[in-house]
């Protein structure tokens, strides 16, 4: 694919790119956004270095692509943002954000089309590093039986476990989303299949006893976690990662403790998960 107003550079073969050539502080153009939208389409998570955006700025980007959500378990919204998740961990921290394989709220019926992340501060000596695998491929490297085995299959996708009580505010009466989505889902707008199940939500096959349920789970979760299916993003301060979480899961890693990590995140409304042949 070729590009006239950006520079993709590609992190690995099989996902992630960098992109130069743009401030994401300044209005895009109709041929910039574009492209941008194309860059992702094609390497499922971008990245943009040096990006001084304000909150304003950010959201700005982000509804370019969509409506942006509301986290249905933001600890404290930044005020008048309530779109703005922050995403931060120092050393009173007992858990962050994000340390298992994940695709954002995924338990929600119409679960994030992308999110975006910009970081402000990292910590000194490096790590906070994310990694983000592709499903297509986690996909179409399944054998042929098990491929048709998963066709018709559905999951239970919960934020209890994963919202309840984590994050410092008072949650008692509060219901967290739950949803029942396609094993295999077809992405609406490259037409590929991907697979839609992750550890940090995905609960249960629905229609199988708990033993069958948990083995082909837990077999699906280890081949998503396969190396070759994965890129590593080192941050540093005022870099941007863009993933589609359509296609795409990550993993925040925790190998920074007690240095702190702090940013900004913004997602993007998507639709209903379908599968079809």
């Amino acid at each position: 694919m070729s590009y006239q107003t950006i520079e993709v550079r590609k992190l690995t073969p099989v996902i992630g790119a960098e992109i130069h050539g743009v401030d994401l502080a300044k209005p895009l153009g109709n041929q910039q956004f574009q492209e941008i939208h194309d860059a992702l389409m094609a390497n499922l998570v971008i990245f943009f270095r040096q990006q001084k955006v304000d909150m304003d700025q950010h959201a700005e980007f982000g509804r370019k692509f969509g409506k942006l959500h509301i986290h249905p378990a933001s600890p404290s919204p930044v005020e008048g943002h309530p779109e703005i998740l922050v995403v931060k961990a120092d050393e009173n921290s007992k858990h962050v954000a994000g340390e298992r394989w994940h695709s954002d709220v995924s338990c929600d019926v119409e679960p994030p089309m992308g999110s975006i992340l910009h970081l402000h501060q990292v910590p000194p000596d490096g790590g906070g590093d994310t990694m983000f695998a592709n499903m297509y491929l986690a996909y179409e490297t399944l054998s042929e039986p098990i491929r048709k085995m998963l066709a018709s299959m559905t999951a239970m996708h919960e934020g209890e476990h994963v919202y309840r009580g984590r994050y410092g505010v008072k949650d008692e009466g509060k219901v967290f989303p739950k949803a029942e989505q396609p094993i295999v889902r077809t992405h609406p707008v490259t037409g590929r299949q991907a697979l839609y199940v992750n550890r940090g939500f995905t609960t249960r096959i629905v229609g199988l006893k708990k033993p069958e349920s948990d083995a082909i789970l837990e077999m699906l979760y280890r081949h998503i976690e396969t190396p070759e299916f994965c890129c590593r993003f080192k941050w540093q301060q005022n870099s941007i990662a863009f993933w589609d979480n359509r296609c795409v899961q990550h993993r925040a890693l925790w190998d920074y403790y007690p240095q702190k990590r702090y940013g900004h995140r913004v997602t993007i409304c998507g639709d209903k998960p379908f599968y079809r042949a």
